[in-house]
């Protein structure tokens, strides 16, 4: 599911930095993590985080919930060591992705970790060519009811080869962590963005305005920065999922699609879903539904979506004749900026 995300660093933030208030200012950090990088913007009147803590805060994550990192607490669960107690970063994180897992009937699922292994996108990249039967073997090992988070916070698993991963939720989840932190520091107004996913507290003060956030074509080219639209955001999180500028199309028909792997048939199935952008009050949340939405089809999605008024959704697919599409909720469209 995560191997999505791998090409989904296309958002851009729009910053103006001219101060309109002489008693506050922008504060910039910027570095590495996860794979990939990260950028914290907040309006303070003087500096109350420095690039140490934040970068202390992100190791501390990894080591919960990286399975790249062998030395985490999820990677010596997913080897068996069934003493490992986690802290709250898995806790919270397990907790979210239960929810998501239920509300989808079972198309979010962290445990289809052994699936994602055995196609060559986890950690350590050996692609099997699978036959229907390896398929339905892996199978018996996939599903969140198969792990259980006992009350002395260790993890037993039903299976000693569920793999867990949460990579499909953690990227989002660790911008919410990292916005916690800032406002536990006293900080009201600020933006961050880990790997793409990315969280808008409160608005942008020095210019009196909200943040506004850009979302690219995932048909373009590398070399291209086009826009599908612009939006205000306030207290939202922000996610996209997608095979971003890396949708395939088909020599003879011409069709359109991405490729996601089913954690209920085990297949890597064409969706003509080609990105999923939600918002919502936390970016753990909107990561998680916008890997759920590839799984989905558009019909699916809309149904769910009646259910769901909280979530604010943007679907770009490919219609009946390739050609691009996009699908706004209400509320989304809203937020849209002329």
């Amino acid at each position: 599911m995560k191997e999505l995300k791998r090409f989904c660093s296309f958002l851009i933030v729009a910053f103006l930095f001219i101060s309109c208030n002489e008693n506050s200012d922008f504060y910039t950090i910027q570095g590495e993590a996860q794979g990939s990088t990260y950028s914290v913007k907040y309006i303070a009147a003087e500096e109350k985080v420095t690039k140490n803590q934040i970068d202390s805060l992100l190791t501390a994550f990894d080591l919960s919930l990286s399975t790249y990192r062998p030395d985490s607490k999820i990677s010596k669960i997913n080897s068996g060591d069934s003493t490992v107690v986690v802290d709250n970063f898995f806790i919270e994180t397990f907790q979210i992705s239960n929810q998501i897992h239920i509300e989808t009937n079972g198309l979010f699922d962290p445990t289809i970790g052994v699936l994602v292994n055995a196609y060559g996108f986890g950690p350590n990249k050996q692609q099997q060519d699978l036959s229907p039967r390896q398929i339905d073997s892996l199978l018996q090992f996939v599903g969140f009811d198969k792990i259980t988070l006992n009350a002395n916070k260790t993890i037993s698993k039903k299976y000693s080869q569920t793999f867990i991963d949460f990579n499909a939720i953690a990227q989002g989840y660790s911008v919410d962590v990292v916005v916690n932190y800032l406002k536990s520091k006293g900080i009201e107004n600020a933006i961050v963005e880990i790997g793409g996913e990315l969280f808008a507290l409160g608005k942008n003060t020095i210019e009196n305005k909200n943040w506004v956030v850009g979302i690219d074509d995932p048909l373009q080219k590398p070399e291209e920065r086009t826009l599908i639209a612009k939006v205000n955001l306030e207290n939202l999180g922000m996610a996209t999922s997608g095979n971003y500028r890396k949708v395939m199309i088909d020599e003879k028909t011409g069709e359109k699609f991405v490729h996601i792997i089913n954690p209920k048939t085990g297949l890597a199935q064409k969706n003509n879903v080609l990105s999923a952008t939600v918002l919502s009050k936390s970016s753990g949340l909107s990561d998680g539904y916008a890997t759920a939405f590839m799984l989905m089809s558009l019909e699916e999605s809309k149904l769910f979506l009646q259910k769901h008024p909280e979530l604010y959704v943007m679907l770009l697919y490919a219609d009946s004749n390739n050609k691009m599409q996009r699908f706004t909720t209400e509320n989304f469209n809203k937020l849209i900026k002329e």
